[in-house]
């Protein structure tokens, strides 16, 4: 039967009770504004009741304090994590695209367009005054002027590859230290959990670790209950944290780190790639997927930006080798329309990183042979292995297909219409004659990347050496060739060299044409002056997509986390009716230990029991 006291141990299980849950509900209160701060609750159930041998069989004994648990719903977890990898990755996107649309705007004083009409204008004063060496310079200065703005233009956009490779480093730098910092967590609420407690402020800031690297690069999280040697649950869990695709970042208490890798001037992928561009590994040297297409977040932003191609990049398959003990060469086929022409050539000129049949090489040079054919000349020494016949037949590729138009798009895109417009107006004023009825020289040249002088005309039209031509004109080198600039006289403005004959100007009139006409010279479908409206055409589409996108799953950031809030997140408004609520329940169940109080100092004191 029960006990005498039996009524006081229920009523001091009331007031326990009560007292936990006017404790939780001060620590909601306290921690309403706090970031990531989930709303605690008090877990109750009735106690067992107890046989007690009468007519009415059980008694109830009270009220037992279970757990205080967080109140936290895993589905919106998810479905904020999933949207914040999205938002992450279109943020750094709305960011950058802005800055290149700014960078190509025309301001009618420096940009494009007003340049390329201050070109025609001058033509078409050299049409009037045919004689004048001032004409001559005015038409030579806007050339310059055009000169600049790529050149400028290169400068922007190679600052801009470089501030994206440093973000790209930071966030690296961040992911390792949240894998850090949840490894130690998963730790300390293991220790705590294995005695049956819940450990719920660490296990808030371990959420909170993963909203945010979820906006870095996308996460998959599971958590799978421990089990002791007798098959019970032991309270702790494993925690195994994915990140890119389903690689391990932390698995429980251990964790990978990250490392930044820079390339050398070797291993560029691209021509006008800067140096110190970052791969990025695993401490344990294996490759982390740099264009791995299941990876999302600011990195993948970050990392589309640095390197989009827009899908153009080099591949083919192998054709032709000719081992030697110093140096292998290798004759690659490709088919793409995109790698048949010089002017639309990103491959490295101080050599890279090649992949053929799965292994990686390395090559110091390569030729071309205008029929699709490109010929590499691979370091044996440098190579892990010997390039040998049985890669016949295999995939050769350098880089990777990143569908989005990048920095190096961008590049290439000038580089293209530089190249096809340079040769073009080259080639009609080497038809023409100097003012003095010399042969006239090429207008427009590249810059040596290392040290001083030009590329003659001789070396951009070799096709037959190494069929490179014009390949080595980019937005980076263009310039004025140097004689025409302090001799203007030498421009091959006249058609014959008969001084009698009133054609000074011939050849300035076929410039005049080419400019407008598509059928001389085209880009993209428009004449020479819609390489701006190209380019800008794409990166506004770029911009506004960015723009668009990210605005959408701001939008979906902002209500997911008000369904998230609306569980977890602590109202203040009724964590103050729930204070009332417990503050009744702590006053009766004193009320109650009050009254037995007085039933046994009456029963005992006065009743002589």
């Amino acid at each position: 039967m029960a006990s005498t006291f039996f009524g006081l141990t229920i009523a001091s299980s009331g007031l326990r009770a009560a007292n936990a849950a006017l404790n939780t509900t001060g620590n909601n209160i306290s921690n309403a504004s706090t970031e990531g701060y989930s709303r605690q609750a008090v877990t109750t159930e009735a106690a067992n009741a107890l046989r007690v041998f009468a007519s009415y069989g059980c008694a109830g004994a009270g009220v037992e304090t279970l757990a205080i648990e967080r109140i936290r719903d895993g589905f919106y977890d998810n479905k904020f994590r999933k949207n914040e990898t999205k938002l992450g990755e279109y943020d750094v996107k709305a960011y950058y695209t802005r800055m290149i649309e700014n960078y190509l705007a025309d301001d009618d004083v420096t940009g494009f367009k007003t340049i390329f009409n201050q070109i025609t204008l001058a033509l078409e004063e050299i049409t009037k005054n045919a004689s004048s060496a001032s004409t001559k310079k005015q038409f030579i200065s806007t050339i310059q002027s055009m000169t600049d703005y790529f050149n400028n233009m290169y400068g922007n956009l190679q600052n801009l590859q470089s501030d994206v490779n440093d973000e790209i480093k930071m966030r690296v730098d961040k992911i390792n230290s949240i894998a850090q910092e949840i490894a130690t967590l998963n730790q300390q609420i293991n220790v705590i959990e294995v005695t049956g407690v819940t450990a719920n402020e660490l296990r808030d800031k371990r959420d909170l670790l993963l909203d945010e690297l979820s906006g870095i690069v996308d996460i998959e999280v599971s958590e799978i209950p421990l089990y002791d040697q007798a098959g019970n649950m032991s309270g702790a869990n494993r925690l195994i944290l994915r990140i890119a695709g389903e690689q391990t970042l932390v698995d429980s208490e251990s964790y990978n780190q990250l490392m930044c890798v820079a390339r050398t001037d070797g291993e560029r992928v691209n021509q006008c790639d800067i140096d110190g561009l970052y791969d990025i590994y695993w401490l344990n040297g294996m490759e982390f997927g740099l264009y791995n297409k299941s990876m999302g977040g600011e990195l993948k932003g970050l990392i589309q930006l640095r390197d989009g191609n827009n899908g153009e990049y080099f591949n083919g398959t192998i054709t032709d080798l000719h081992y030697n003990v110093d140096t292998t060469k290798v004759t690659i086929n490709t088919t793409a329309d995109y790698l048949d022409s010089m002017s639309k050539c990103k491959l490295s000129d101080t050599g890279g990183k090649i992949v053929l049949g799965n292994q990686v090489y390395y090559y110091t040079d390569w030729t071309y042979d205008g029929d699709g054919n490109y010929t590499f000349t691979i370091d044996n020494k440098k190579s892990e292995e010997p390039l040998i016949n049985g890669k016949m037949g295999m995939e050769a590729y350098i880089g990777a297909e990143i569908d989005y138009q990048g920095v190096p798009y961008f590049i290439a895109q000038m580089n293209e219409w530089l190249r096809d417009f340079s040769q073009a107006l080259n080639n009609i004023f080497t038809e023409g004659y100097t003012a003095d009825n010399k042969d006239a020289g090429i207008l427009l040249t590249g810059n040596y990347r290392t040290g001083t002088g030009q590329y003659s005309e001789a070396e951009l039209n070799d096709s037959r050496r190494n069929g490179k031509g014009y390949y080595y004109m980019t937005a980076e080198n263009v310039s004025i060739l140097a004689e025409l600039d302090k001799d203007p006289s030498k421009l091959g403005t006249r058609s014959v060299d008969d001084p009698t004959q009133e054609d000074e100007c011939e050849q300035v009139k076929k410039v005049i044409s080419l400019l407008s006409d598509t059928n001389q010279f085209s880009f993209r479908g428009r004449n020479a002056g819609g390489f701006l409206e190209c380019v800008l055409s794409d990166i506004a589409l770029n911009a506004k997509n960015a723009d668009t996108f990210y605005k959408t799953y701001a939008s979906l950031e902002v209500s997911i986390d008000n369904q998230r809030i609306s569980i977890s997140g602590v109202d203040e408004d009724e964590e103050a009716l729930s204070l009332v609520k417990y503050e009744n329940s702590y006053t009766l169940a004193s009320k109650m230990i009050q009254v037995l109080t007085e039933i046994y100092d009456r029963l005992i004191l006065q009743t002589g029991v």
